[in-house]
């Protein structure tokens, strides 16, 4: 997920991407994996959460072998839209394995404690590897890499999960799985849109209401048929409600660090892409530190006083972000951004991963599945509104003020992260009242 970020800019020359075809590299890959992801976890269910590792492993790393050896944007473009989909398969099965494998309280916060360390680690990984990469070897080991990770995980699979037979009676709802992977890569494909054409346009608009009005008929397919693909029971839960809010809202505020910051340390503090990459290595220790301080708590405390507080952290961080100077230094300014972001990440995620999960029985796959395609979708509408409103902000400010181009940019990242924290607050009200009075989180 993070990897190919710091390498656009090499394979943007390599491969004569336009300027507005680099974000495509990273679109298409939202859209192939948050428009599958609630696909993914009922075929989980329907082939047994081992095979649908080994085949969501294979995939991906076939179709990181075809990133490699792109010759032109259309074959990196189709390698990237199927690992969206392999990664896709592959994410409800790792949730649904750790819920099946861990069902006892004290064991189940350990595993999503480490489940929650290993996805912050790896998410820093990346954006270290990517630069390293980039800058000693060449962008394409930003995707042969994954080979030999997908190769060890596919030896660790096999060893240690046991073969699950599939769930009796699981049929995969076709109607559905059209309507609902139809309609969330319609706003994912609207969202991307609104950055390079505008909220007015009419391929921003006719995405954004078709996937409206798509997932509207889902909602009213879903309440009718026998089998369906997202029983509403999963999402009308209280708890896991809030939950799937939370992670929204917090792909929201990591969007504004990860995009802001890459381009403030890159373009106006002038680092290196490996200096950059081991700049951002703070989030990943705050996000450790987070998942270590709430791991312990999950079964004491309620689900709202962990997941509000873990919105708060990051709003935190986002409104110092919003005092970020042009001359600015790392320690004073960025440091703290970067762990206080990721501290609340880390809080926020292991708990909602383990609240979606408990109790969920024949729906466990797609439970988790859903906090996946909450974070697409928060993500993909983070992309587009702050990357709009950073834009707008700096174009009238450089109008104002002609030749400060790093001033104009950097203002515009104030405004919208300012925004952002404003948003973040009043997102963890919402979960606060959603999540109710419910007991300890599970």
């Amino acid at each position: 997920m993070t990897i190919m970020n710091i390498a656009l800019p090499s394979l943007q020359r390599s491969l004569h991407l336009s300027d507005p075809g680099r974000q495509w590299v990273i679109t298409i890959y939202a859209l192939g994996y948050g428009g599958l992801l609630l696909v993914g976890g009922r075929l989980s269910d329907l082939v047994g959460r081992r095979r649908s590792l080994m085949i969501g492993l294979t995939g991906f790393a076939l179709a990181s072998a075809l990133g490699g050896a792109a010759l032109d944007p259309a074959m990196l473009f189709t390698a990237r839209a199927l690992q969206g989909v392999f990664g896709a398969l592959l994410t409800p099965s790792v949730l649904a394995t750790l819920a099946a494998t861990f069902p006892m309280p004290a064991e189940r916060g350990k595993a999503f404690g480490i489940y929650g360390t290993v996805m912050g680690s790896s998410s820093g990984l990346g954006v270290v590897l990517g630069g390293v990469l980039t800058d000693y070897l060449d962008w394409r080991w930003c995707m042969y890499v994954n080979l030999p990770i997908a190769a060890v995980a596919a030896a660790g699979t096999l060893y240690a999960v046991r073969p699950v037979s599939r769930a009796a009676g699981v049929r995969v709802d076709i109607a559905g799985a059209l309507l609902a992977t139809t309609g969330l890569m319609a706003l994912v494909l609207g969202f991307a849109r609104a950055e390079t054409d505008g909220w007015s346009a009419a391929i921003t608009i006719g995405s954004l209401a078709a996937g409206v009005l798509v997932l509207a008929v889902f909602v009213v397919v879903q309440k009718r048929i026998a089998g369906p693909l997202l029983p509403l029971r999963v999402v009308l839960d209280r708890r896991r409600g809030g939950s799937y809010l939370a992670v929204l809202s917090l792909a929201v505020g990591m969007f504004a660090t990860l995009f802001f910051l890459t381009f403030y340390l890159q373009n106006v503090l002038g680092y290196s892409p490996v200096r950059a990459g081991i700049a951002f290595l703070p989030l990943t220790a705050g996000l450790m530190v987070g998942v270590r301080i709430v791991s312990p708590l999950l079964m004491r405390a309620q689900v709202r006083s962990l997941l509000c507080p873990g919105l708060l952290t990051i709003a935190a961080g986002l409104a110092l972000l919003g005092l970020v100077p042009v001359h600015g230094g790392y320690w004073p300014h960025v440091f703290p951004v970067f762990f206080l972001v990721g501290l609340g990440t880390g809080w926020v995620l292991v708990t909602a991963n383990s609240t979606a999960t408990i109790g969920a029985g024949a729906d466990t796959a797609v439970a988790g599945a859903m906090v996946m395609t909450s974070q697409q979708i928060g993500a993909s509408l983070g992309t587009a509104l702050l990357s709009t409103v950073a834009g707008t902000i700096a174009a009238d400010h450089l109008r104002a003020h002609p030749g400060a181009k790093a001033e104009a940019a950097v203002h515009g990242f104030n405004v919208a992260s300012l925004g952002a924290a404003g948003f973040l607050c009043l997102a963890a009200l919402a979960v606060f009242l959603r999540t109710g009075r419910g007991g300890s989180a599970p």
